[in-house]
């Protein structure tokens, strides 16, 4: 996809090996196809995907690496045959470019499921066979089937994380059905999904528990993001004094923990969605069988999902707690994410930095 010649139509940020630091990177963006929408991107969120595969956390990292797929931005050129799109548009971008179009999940809208697998944004194999680079950079061309319209009065800088951080939560909330005013929630870690779970959740109205290792957050829990209670995860007593009393829980930690005590806490025929990443999930088959609990797992959404959530957002006033920051940041954001030191998402300023 790069090259060294006159085709250098793009500008980003590149990873060039696993140290994840990131630099100035020219490459070459695909022709506009006849379905295809090109954007300028304004802004792009910064993601804990960004630092799996800027650093080769998974073995599979394809150097120069552009990371970046929490993207938004204005459209600058639309295809002969872009009919959901004009010129001017503010638009976004998440986590997939592609996929089959054809299998039962592409044709329900659900195309982060698709069968044959969906095409990352960044770091993945398109079907022309380019290795595909994500927002950290000036513009990006995509189907229109994948692109999301942002209304006009919902700012850019919001709308980025809620690409990944805000479809991640809202997806298993609806397919779970976790909008049922009055019905209590636990969302245990506070982070860039889980204080997007919490906004939902109250736009939901539902009771809304927030469960941390860190006291440090419970101020900014409740008066902040509106939780209705703080709960010290390591606090036995409090623990023990909530069992039985949750209809849901998202549970959004990567960090290693103890499952069993969480799913005690659920109702009977309670559910458990999990969208973090431990390195492993254990737990005793009592702790699900008794009370008939369920576990489920999620990842981002489809396209149906994610633009009914944009507006959402936009309908209910619901923003993300960004912190702004100019692309020559982006490596020591990456640094300060890993050790939890944001509040809640790092959103690259684009338009104003790159140049």
């Amino acid at each position: 996809m790069s090259s060294d010649g006159a085709n250098e139509n793009c500008v980003g940020y590149a990873a060039r090996d696993p140290s994840g630091v990131l630099s100035h990177y020219k490459f070459n963006r695909r022709a506009l196809g006849a379905d295809d929408v090109s954007i300028r991107i304004t802004h792009c969120g910064v993601c804990y995907a960004d630092v799996i595969w800027s650093r080769n956390k998974h073995g599979d990292s394809k150097y120069p690496l552009v990371p970046g797929h929490e993207i938004a931005g204005i459209v600058k050129e639309v295809g002969s045959n872009c009919h959901r799109f004009k010129v001017g548009d503010h638009v976004g971008v998440g986590t997939y470019v592609n996929s089959c179009r054809d299998c039962e999940y592409c044709n329900e809208g659900l195309e982060v499921d698709c069968v044959k697998g969906s095409v990352y944004t960044f770091n993945a194999v398109d079907a022309d066979g380019t290795i595909t680079k994500g927002g950290y950079s000036s513009h990006i061309v995509v189907h229109e089937r994948y692109c999301f319209k942002i209304p006009d009065n919902y700012p850019l800088a919001s709308a980025a994380p809620l690409l990944c951080a805000g479809i991640t939560v809202y997806a298993p909330m609806k397919h779970h059905k976790m909008n049922q005013p009055g019905k209590s929630l636990g969302v245990i870690g506070l982070g860039g999904l889980g204080h997007m779970a919490v906004k939902f959740g109250k736009a939901f109205g539902l009771n809304v528990t927030v469960f941390s290792t860190s006291i440090s957050k419970k101020e900014e829990a409740l008066s902040q993001l509106g939780a209705d209670k703080f709960v010290v995860s390591s606090d036995q007593e409090q623990m023990a004094s909530l069992v039985k009393s949750f209809d849901f829980l998202i549970d959004t930690a990567s960090g290693d923990h103890p499952f069993d005590p969480y799913m005690a806490l659920l109702k009977t025929g309670g559910t458990l969605a999990l969208v973090g990443f431990p390195s492993e999930v254990k737990f005793s088959p009592a702790s699900l069988n008794l009370g008939r609990k369920a576990i489920s797992g999620s990842v981002t959404g489809g396209t149906k999902d994610t633009q009914e959530m944009i507006d959402f957002c936009a309908a209910q006033g619901i923003h993300p707690m960004i912190e702004i920051i100019p692309i020559q940041y982006a490596t020591e954001a990456l640094e300060r994410l890993v050790k939890k030191d944001v509040k809640y998402r790092f959103v690259i300023d684009i338009e104003s930095s790159l140049k």
